[in-house]
């Protein structure tokens, strides 16, 4: 039932609304509701970790192994965006197949043994094109997005319901005996309320009364929205939410965006974040009565074909997660983030069942302790100075917390954790070119340019791109005709004149006759475009050609359906005997996307439609180029990439499926120095990659792949050379391991605590490589105060000589080994009374 805010009938509706209220608070009871403790699951109390993964950011055969990753690292719920344009490119027309069959998602999430929060939006943001919203919504009449809009809302209503009742009818709520625990509406909608004010508040009223009132049986979540409606549940998003309160005392502390890391953009550094702060994050979160934990992103993935937002969002969408892009495991931050979760359940009993009571334990450190139901108590002992150790006294004990940490004590006397320590193994992962009988064998395609093509249409002035194109190629021609009349002195005195051209983004090309003159492209920080070079003029007529490319559409930020792209001018050329002539109101031919595009030189039946030229005729360097050749899958089932270091920009297909924009000609700016875990982190903090590609390889799903005969296909926007493209396997290059004599773990406790031992239990090292390979050679070995990091250990000034000989003994020829940290595994104890470590690194092959 959509009403405008100024409907007449405000009594109507509001019975209506205590009349659904009821009803839903009555229906969830029986399977999931809320307290102000926590998310309760057929009437318990839970602490839940969840984690995201979005479906169309990888491949269906990829889901299954992606999801028994996320629940062996300790995960209870999957949470994933519902992309309104993926699943409705054009109005009514529905797709939920390929990587959008989210009710084959949903059924593998279940089959697992999780619950998922289905956050229908529809509008997601997510560094998605256009924020997720279809292209074909701006063009209905009289729409304003996200605000108190009656076609807006018509449309939003439409496509929730669409989603909801498709979970009705496969039983995928948990009232009906599904998975789905948790919906959201809307998304991350306060900042962009208190922008609009009145007509702001009214929508986000009323986008909450439609939710409830689709009676699915389970909460509503708004996120970043501190004046969520009852009943619906104000969530936090960010790097740190420990200080976040909910906006009712009867709502759980709820975190439904931990960001893992960060989007890469073209032009950008790589940001990563570790492990230990992320840890840090999670237990100060939960130690100050949080009891919901979501991982944004627990995989990140891939953004395929142009599903790419931003604009300037990098094709891979990692994220730093705790499974990488390709789906493997980030190790240590996988592995520690696991031993975190084993830790938080192992007190959940007394989490949920109580507030903490907080004891100072000096300037920096406190304590917060959870009494059990049953008896004694649970204590997470915080450590807030980044610079230096504490030594605090709790108890009848003395703990020594790191710099910036949490330790975790499900008795409030054992430490089976502390988030400075990393048990996990450091994996280094390298990507191997595959061999191939010959390498890649090129044929070329040259597009045309516009001086070659018939324009579509012809009208005065320039047009803006997006309403041109309606966003279904990222390619718009302009192109006018400028007469030269032979007098003019720059024939003569050779001063050629100046092209300026104004655009609104995202990148461009300028042909001159036909030739290649320059280019220039913006940022996802300054999208804004200037080009102003000499260009090469003759007498007569000449042809300027301008093709304007979008690198994704904006997903973020008020009015998106005013947003605008392409050469909006002026264009003027300077440097003629009149002194400036405006182009900006000259009659201007265009042409939407390429004949490359409309030929569909990227698919199968389409490439054997032109003549490619062969051997030493395949172009290099050379602008508006498409390259294709063949080739036969690989064995095994490494994840694979193509190395695209030798190219520009432009796009790549796999047997006529979008692998998306590659761009490694855009270097990354930005300050990539040493990164220490303790402080404050923020998304410039910790960054690789300054000075080299913001993105080299572009990952490879072997499901596209056939065993012989794949067509791949480049499009190349700039010049780059073919040659230089390679097929990777992504594979681990060595392991290490950084473990402290008496560091805490969890199986020690559990040992002690079962009474099977009485003595303390020193810990244990684990090293693995990849299934498929073995560990080839100690690299290095070092027990006492060794430095550096995995990669660039150095020996300290204590080291026990025989550091090597139990790696060479137990490891060297395994996939897998562990070794007690303990002196006489190496020969004695080289330094006593000094605090020793044992840091080790493995080569796998």
């Amino acid at each position: 039932m959509a009403m405008d805010s100024n409907s007449k009938f405000p009594v109507i509706w509001n019975a209506l609304l205590v009349l659904l209220l009821t009803s839903w608070v009555c229906s969830v009871t029986a399977s999931v509701s809320y307290d102000q403790k926590a998310i309760t699951i057929n009437g318990q109390r839970r602490i839940l970790i969840s984690g995201s993964i979005h479906y169309p950011r990888s491949s269906p055969e990829m889901w299954p192994d992606l999801i028994q990753k996320a629940k062996e690292g300790g995960l209870d719920v999957i949470q994933t965006y519902v992309f309104w344009n993926g699943h409705e490119p054009a109005p009514g027309k529905y797709y939920f197949e390929g990587n959008y069959d989210l009710v084959k998602f949903i059924k593998l999430v279940k089959q697992a043994g999780l619950y998922v929060h289905l956050r229908i939006g529809p509008y997601v943001c997510a560094e998605w094109n256009f924020g997720g919203f279809p292209v074909w919504l701006k063009y209905i009449p009289g729409i304003n997005f996200r605000t108190d809009n009656g076609p807006f809302k018509a449309q939003m209503q439409r496509f929730t319901e669409k989603i909801v009742d498709m979970m009705k009818a496969e039983r995928l709520f948990e009232s009906i005996g599904g998975p789905i625990i948790l919906s959201q509406i809307e998304n991350e909608y306060g900042p962009m309320e208190y922008e609009l004010g009145e007509p702001g508040k009214a929508y986000s009223d009323w986008a909450a009364k439609m939710a409830v009132g689709l009676g699915t049986g389970v909460p509503w979540v708004m996120c970043k929205q501190d004046d969520a409606p009852d009943p619906i549940i104000n969530t936090c998003n960010g790097f740190y939410c420990d200080y976040f309160s909910p906006n009712k005392a009867y709502k759980p502390k709820m975190w439904t965006e931990a960001w893992t890391g960060w989007y890469t953009e073209f032009g950008g550094a790589v940001p990563y974040r570790p492990a230990e702060d992320l840890a840090f994050s999670v237990a100060r979160f939960i130690q100050k009565g949080g009891s919901f934990i979501n991982y944004y992103m627990y995989h990140g993935g891939t953004n395929f074909g142009r599903t790419a937002g931003g604009p300037f969002i990098a094709t891979s969408y990692d994220y730093d997660a705790p499974l990488d892009e390709y789906g493997l495991l980030r190790q240590p931050k996988w592995g520690h983030l696991k031993d975190l979760h084993r830790a938080i359940k192992l007190c959940e009993p007394a989490l949920v069942s109580g507030d903490p009571t907080v004891m100072p334990l000096g300037n920096y450190q406190e304590a917060h302790v959870f009494k059990y139901k049953s008896g004694g108590c649970a204590a997470f002992l915080a450590n807030y100075n980044p610079r230096s150790f504490a030594k605090v006294a709790f108890g009848n004990m003395h703990y020594n917390l790191p710099p910036w940490s949490i330790s975790i004590l499900p008795d409030c006397k054992n430490t089976v954790y502390n988030t400075a320590r990393v048990g996990a193994q450091i994996a280094r992962k390298k990507m191997v070119p595959v061999p191939m009988h010959v390498g890649f064998s090129w044929e070329a395609y040259t597009e045309e340019t516009a001086s070659d093509v018939d324009s579509s249409f012809t009208v005065v002035g320039l047009l803006e791109q997006i309403n041109t194109t309606r966003d279904v190629s990222d390619y718009l021609w302009y192109s006018t005709d400028i007469m030269i009349d032979p007098s003019e002195g720059f024939l003569k005195n050779g001063n050629s004149p100046v092209l300026t051209i104004l655009s609104a983004g995202h990148a461009l090309l300028v042909f001159i006759n036909g030739q290649l003159s320059g280019s220039a492209y913006g940022s996802l920080e300054f999208p804004k475009l200037t080009f102003s070079q000499d260009v090469n003029l003759r007498a007569g007529i000449n042809k300027i050609s301008l093709l304007s490319i979008a690198v994704g559409l904006p997903n973020v930020g008020p009015h998106f359906e005013t947003w605008n792209a392409g050469v909006l001018g002026p264009v003027t050329l300077n440097g003629l005997n009149e002194g400036r002539r405006d182009l900006s109101w000259q009659k201007w031919s265009y042409k939407i996307g390429l004949k490359g595009e409309a030929l569909n030189l990227h698919s199968l039946s389409g490439s054997s439609s032109v003549e490619w030229a062969q051997g030493s005729l395949v172009a290099q360097r050379q602008p508006l180029t498409w390259y294709k050749t063949t080739f036969n899958a690989p064995a095994g089932n490494a994840p694979l990439a193509l190395d695209m270091s030798s190219m520009g920009k432009g796009q790549i297909w796999i047997n006529g499926q979008s692998i998306g924009r590659h761009w490694p000609a855009y270097k990354a700016s930005g300050n990539c120095g040493d990164c220490n875990y303790a402080g404050m982190y923020d998304e410039k903090k910790c960054t690789i990659n300054c000075g080299e590609a913001s993105q080299r390889w572009y990952h490879v799903p072997r499901s596209w792949l056939n065993p012989t005969g794949n067509l791949l296909v480049v499009f190349e926007e700039w010049g780059g050379d073919p040659n230089g493209i390679y097929l990777v396997r992504r594979e681990t290059d060595s392991v290490c391991a950084d473990i402290y004599e008496w560091q805490p773990t969890l199986m020690n406790y559990q040992m002690q605590a079962s009474g099977k031992v009485n003595k303390p239990l020193r810990p244990k090292f684990h090293l693995e490589c990849d299934a498929g390979q073995k560990i080839s050679a100690v690299k290095f070995a070092s027990f006492g105060t060794p430095e550096g990091e995995c990669g660039n250990y150095r020996q300290g000034s204590c080291h026990a000589y025989h550091s090597y000989d139990a790696f060479n003994r137990l490891c060297v020829g395994q996939n897998f080994c562990s070794v007690t940290v303990a002196p006489e595994m190496f020969g004695g104890d080289p330094c006593p009374n000094v605090m020793k470590k044992l840091s080790v690194e493995v080569i796998c092959s």
